[in-house]
């Protein structure tokens, strides 16, 4: 083993099938912190590895309500605190005439909520990543699967780690220096 700093080891798998078998196989070692990497998405993977619930979703809603809250206050306040104008003896607070704006930018205040959160959580724009410097692993965005033990875990340790994904027969099996 190198002395040098590891992100952690990285397994290449030929299918999908061999990629949920091996974070299975992993988890059930008491693993937490797996990652998989595949070229589309894989079903029950994300329950496999134990990703988390993600905060888009939420996120999104709170974008849409602040969004049309915010557009019809400004229409309410504009036609019947600032500037009333009484047309045709009609209501001030005319509600239907303020639904149209409000329902678009409840979709555009939604929309670009689930942009930017999905980015920030995603940590995106990453320039670098420790995995792009194994050079096989541009192969996960088109026919390769793979599994990664980053050093973070808990129960890392690099030559145990190494010994068990060499159990699962991967078609290669690296180092990933941090």
């Amino acid at each position: 083993m190198s002395e040098r700093a590891l992100y952690g080891l990285l397994a290449e798998f030929p299918s999908a099938e061999a990629l949920c078998a091996a974070a299975r196989h992993v988890r059930a070692r008491g693993w937490t912190r797996v990652e998989a990497y595949s070229p589309f998405p894989v079903e029950g993977l994300d329950e496999i590895i134990g990703a988390e619930k993600g905060w888009i979703a939420p996120v999104t809603l709170l974008g849409g309500i602040l969004g049309g809250a915010g557009t019809y206050f400004l229409q309410w306040y504009a036609a019947v605190v600032d500037y009333p104008i009484n047309i045709g003896g009609r209501p001030l607070n005319s509600w239907p005439a303020f639904i149209p704006a409000t329902f678009e930018i409840t979709i555009l205040g939604a929309a670009l909520a689930a942009t930017v959160a999905m980015l920030a959580l995603n940590g995106l724009p990453r320039l670098y990543h420790p995995l792009f410097e194994v050079e096989e692993f541009e192969l996960a965005s088109r026919n390769r699967f793979f599994l990664c033990l980053p050093a973070r875990d808990p129960v890392f340790a690099p030559g145990p780690a190494r010994d068990l994904l060499a159990e699962l027969h991967p078609l290669l099996l690296r180092e990933v220096p941090a």
